[in-house]
């Protein structure tokens, strides 16, 4: 069975994420660890893989499920949606964080789910060093048994009471 990577920036642009995942010493990061492909959930971003690139991609879909549950390992914004399916899954998880972003509360999230050793989390300039250590990392699996439960959680982060 072939060991795949796949990525999502969701609905919005988060191309610093994009350009991360396809230099050509990230995608040689990879094939070193054994990773045969790669897929890219890239929304409305302007950064393109390269021609020829074995890079699969695309804009948009109905559900990521399907790539999400292929995949050995994914590799997201940190939306909750994304993180709360991709750990749903049980797969490897690293969240990068687009600092971009204005109150990010994602960084939040992701710190408290990377404190409850469910995913690592990062920021597109330090992805490669954190995926060059993935294989050594053990994850808990996250039990979203009660819907509610990750509302109660959501809002503990948050600040929200």
């Amino acid at each position: 069975m072939s060991s795949s990577v796949f990525v999502t920036v969701g609905s919005t642009c988060f191309d610093a994420l994009v350009k991360a995942v396809t230099e050509e010493r990230f995608r040689n990061l990879l094939g070193r660890l054994g990773y045969t492909g790669l897929t890219i959930q890239l929304g409305r971003g302007e950064v393109l893989p390269a021609e020829g690139s074995e890079v699969k991609w695309y804009r948009y879909k109905p559900s990521l499920r399907e790539d999400m549950t292929n995949a050995s390992l994914i590799i997201s914004h940190g939306g909750a949606g994304c993180i709360v399916e991709s750990l749903s899954l049980g797969k490897p998880l690293v969240v990068v964080i687009n600092e971009e972003l204005m109150n990010n509360h994602q960084t939040e999230l992701a710190r408290q789910l990377y404190n409850d050793d469910h995913l690592l989390y990062t920021t597109p300039s330090a992805l490669y060093d954190v995926i060059l250590n993935i294989k050594d990392k053990s994850f808990e699996k996250f039990e979203p048994n009660d819907p509610s439960q990750f509302g109660l959680f959501l809002d503990s982060v948050m600040g929200h009471s």
